[in-house]
């Protein structure tokens, strides 16, 4: 084996140790812990939290509204995860992992509302009016300065999930391949780059356009990322749930047979005798993982985020904040999954995206054609806000970084812009491992400072839920 190989190896044994047991039972624990101890607010205030999401803010500070930060939020998480995790996790673990993809989320809340109070409650508000915030600074701020070295950790993991995996190479490769597949499967029409290799004529385009979209969104910093997202993110989510739906209303006489499978499968109850504990723990660690990736909750980057809210209430930002996690894996998710299970193309032997396509095909009302097109402008708009929203949080990583120079923070948008057009002619067989660990170590310091300020969570919760209830 080659020096390559022996990289290769090693990166995916390093990938399955950080994305192991231990961190998804940490991540999960955390979430059941913060549940408790805030009474599980996440029903109780749930509708509260749906009428603040557009509520408009009158005097707080902040740079965009809270659904702004929501949206940016959402940008980042509402991705390629929604189509292709929730098909990798039912594939990998049955259709139990979608009960355990649930279930994590639902804790999950409790740990995105946490982070969206911490977000306000820590930030800080620089020389030039722009709201900084996010895990390096209620770490700093919250735990004390002494743990600054642990803000830095974090902060630097952050830079290289945008950089490397995730918030560049990894998407744009999605879109790329999402277009190719649709225009031109066979590659009739190529075109030879010396040095790099034949690509699509729709590759190439693709990239192009990509390049300048990418680049005219973020040259325009946070409010044009808030204000494209407000835009873009509503209608990307309210299209394909309208487009599942349709799914889901054409088959309710077998919906409740998914959802008993489901349920059989996530306890084992499908398998063999000896086999049934085994089904069980595959379920649970493919639902819990890819419902982790998908929302986020636990990971640190929403904060970032909810950081520049226009509002004054870290209560209410963490309401906010929890939809974010209710919105991505209770409601698309779920739905997702449902179409999967009740098409039956998760075990058929099609992998990815190609599972959610063929249940696409198979249950809509629609020639098999158009059923793909649907999915495919899904994927492009998923893949592109995940792009933008990445940018931002690494953004806000580096600048905490480099002590908010913005020389370095502008080179490194240009070098983001860089990445997104070179993405689509990468080789990223390694990229998505390498921004998965990134990624998973993100989360480490993040849940170090979720559980030592959880009594900080605790007062202001209930500082805040006695004042609105006072005022109702």
């Amino acid at each position: 084996m080659g020096i390559l190989g022996r990289i290769d190896t090693f990166i995916t044994w390093f990938d399955g140790v950080v994305w192991g047991l231990p961190l998804i039972i940490l991540i999960l624990v955390t979430g059941i812990f913060l549940t408790v101890r805030l009474g599980l607010l996440q029903v109780r205030y749930l509708g509260k939290a749906l009428k603040f999401m557009v509520k408009n803010e009158e005097d707080g500070h902040g740079e965009v509204t809270s659904f702004g930060a929501l949206c940016t939020a959402l940008s980042a998480t509402i991705g390629t995860g929604n189509i292709v995790g929730v098909a990798t996790a039912v594939c990998a673990g049955g259709p139990g992992a979608l009960f355990w993809m649930i279930l994590a989320a639902f804790f999950g809340m409790a740990t995105k509302f946490s982070e969206g109070l911490l977000a306000i409650k820590y930030r800080v508000v620089d020389k030039d009016g722009h709201s900084l915030g996010g895990p390096f600074y209620y770490i700093e701020q919250g735990m004390g300065p002494k743990w600054k070295w642990l803000a830095k950790i974090f902060a630097f993991f952050g830079v290289c999930v945008g950089l490397f995996g995730i918030g560049t190479f990894s998407q744009v490769n999605g879109i790329a391949s999402a277009i190719q597949n649709f225009f031109d499967p066979n590659k009739v029409h190529t075109v030879a780059i010396p040095g790099i290799g034949t690509y699509s004529w729709t590759v190439v385009v693709a990239s192009l356009i990509l390049a300048f979209c990418v680049g005219a969104v973020l040259i325009g910093g946070i409010k044009r990322i808030a204000s494209v997202s407000q835009i873009v993110v509503p209608f990307m989510a309210v299209a394909y749930v309208v487009v599942v739906l349709i799914i889901l209303l054409t088959h309710l006489g077998e919906i409740p047979g998914a959802f008993r499978t489901i349920i059989e499968s996530a306890f084992g109850l499908r398998a063999a005798a000896g086999g049934a504990l085994g089904a069980v723990l595959m379920a649970m660690q493919k639902g819990i993982a890819r419902g982790i990736f998908s929302n986020e909750a636990g990971l640190g980057s929403a904060p970032i985020a909810a950081a520049a809210a226009l509002t004054d209430s870290p209560g209410q930002q963490g309401l906010i904040s929890m939809l974010g996690t209710f919105i991505d894996t209770i409601v698309i998710c779920t739905m997702t999954g449902l179409s999967i299970v009740i098409a039956g193309t998760w075990n058929i032997g099609l992998e990815g995206v190609a599972v959610t396509t063929k249940a696409f095909q198979t249950t809509l009302p629609f020639p098999e054609q158009f059923s793909s097109f649907i999915l495919m402008i899904c994927l492009v708009f998923f893949a592109f806000t995940t792009i933008l929203g990445w940018d931002y949080y690494s953004e806000k990583c580096l600048e905490y970084l480099s002590n908010g120079n913005q020389k370095v923070v502008k080179g490194y948008r240009w070098l983001y812009i860089l990445a997104v057009f070179i993405g689509p002619y990468m080789t990223v067989s390694a990229v998505w491992t390498i921004a998965d660990i990134f990624n998973g170590l993100m989360a480490i310091p993040n849940l170090i400072a979720l559980v030592a300020l959880s009594g900080v969570v605790v007062s202001e919760t209930k500082l805040y839920l006695k004042r609105i209830g006072k005022a109702s």
